[in-house]
């Protein structure tokens, strides 16, 4: 076989490794991410009895105190982003906040904050302190 037919074909075989290869890498970090999806699934934590973000009334007054709650913890950059996604319930006035943050802090900056927009007698602090990555 001359050296001309054979690089044509040698080059096809090269680029299908290539591809196996980034296609292995792709499923890898595929696996990683459902990984890291699985240890972030919080489920068990919402079959406690405690509120749940179902349980959020569609009326418009509860409605406007999630959304100003929501967009405060937002607009604070110095927070984490767990306790950007804390569970925010507002049923009948009263304010409901779950989840993960990271520090004490934080916790304290979030129901200061839900106090100031919805009333200091109207929240409910179910937040828990995540356990520092290991």
């Amino acid at each position: 076989m001359s050296l001309r037919v054979w690089a044509p074909k040698a080059s096809l075989i090269l680029a299908g490794v290539m591809m196996l290869f980034a296609g292995t890498a792709s499923l890898a970090e595929a696996a990683g991410r459902q990984d890291s999806a699985a240890a972030a699934d919080n489920t068990k934590a919402n079959k406690d009895g405690g509120m749940t973000a179902d349980q959020q009334k569609e009326n418009k007054h509860d409605r406007e105190i999630t959304r100003q709650i929501r967009k405060a913890l937002v607009a604070d950059k110095s927070l984490s982003s767990y306790a950007h996604n804390v569970k925010i319930i507002t049923t009948n006035g009263t304010v409901t906040l779950r989840g993960p943050v990271r520090t004490e802090e934080e916790k304290s900056s979030i129901e200061s904050k839900a106090k100031a927009i919805a009333g200091v007698s109207d929240v409910k602090n179910e937040l828990t302190i995540a356990p520092k990555k290991g």
